[in-house]
């Protein structure tokens, strides 16, 4: 793998560059500060909320681009650049079409926020992990906020109790089975591809000058776009089928060892 040519890293971050404590090493933010000096430019790429991201990578975020919400949103430098919100008659459906689903919990996504019903508390507790700012609503079909996505979270898994009931709706929007316990629902443009090749557009970067890592289903369509796509030891199997190389686990500092190479 000649990485001689990077201009631009992407990575995701649950399963990819977070271990599975939710942190971010100590090493890797010695290789972006090698990164930075030579010109490559750092995007983090997650179904997270920005400012959950911001809260993970706070010392670096005025160096480097966001793409969250799947990406809904890119942020650079607390700048919006782009959203990509979901239509309301859209979000109805959604909500109508989980409310059958047993311990499903839908999370309506804005910018800034997100909207929650609280009917469990089990479920608040585990949201702050990945939202660090969100409101408790009594009816979320009432939030006013342009709605970027909808996420639901399912406590035993996504793909066997969320996504089957949810999968025609993939003839209007975007679904994505993006993590163990995470389904996202969005505009159609709304995924980490669409909005990486308006980053690649911008900064003029090329598909053989573009490294990105993943490891969930919602990270294929960015992979894609790179002749130096890598999957985690960690990642599900479509992933796997996609991505041109592999390294280590999120636990095993599989980013960071690939990082490693383009700094030696």
């Amino acid at each position: 793998m000649d990485l001689s040519n990077i201009k631009m890293v992407v990575t995701d971050m649950d399963g990819t560059l977070l271990n599975s404590n939710h942190e971010v090493s100590d090493r890797f933010f010695e290789l972006f500060k090698e990164l930075k000096k030579r010109g490559i430019h750092f995007v983090a790429a997650s179904g997270r909320q920005y400012h959950s991201m911001v809260d993970k990578l706070d010392t670096i975020k005025n160096d480097m681009l966001f793409i969250a919400e799947n990406g809904a949103i890119i942020k650079n430098k607390e700048e919006t650049l782009l959203t990509t919100p979901i239509e309301k008659k859209h979000i109805q459906k959604v909500l109508n079409t989980i409310s059958s689903i047993s311990d499903a919990h839908p999370v309506l996504c804005s910018e800034n926020n997100a909207y929650v019903n609280g009917s469990s508390d089990r479920f608040l507790k585990l949201l702050s992990e990945y939202y660090t700012q969100f409101h408790v609503v009594e009816n979320q079909l009432e939030v006013t906020d342009e709605v970027l996505k909808v996420a639901i979270y399912h406590f035993d898994s996504s793909e066997e109790f969320l996504y089957p009931s949810v999968k025609h709706l993939e003839n209007s929007l975007k679904v994505k089975v993006s993590g163990a316990n995470w389904v996202d629902i969005s505009h159609p443009n709304a995924h980490k591809g669409f909005a990486l090749e308006k980053v690649m557009i911008e900064y003029g970067v090329r598909s053989n000058e573009l490294l990105v890592f993943g490891d969930y289903n919602n990270d294929i369509e960015m992979l894609e776009l790179s002749d130096f796509s890598v999957a985690m030891a960690n990642a599900h199997p479509n992933v796997k089928k996609v991505a041109n190389y592999e390294t280590s686990s999120n636990d095993a500092y599989g980013v960071e060892k690939i990082l490693e190479k383009i700094i030696s």
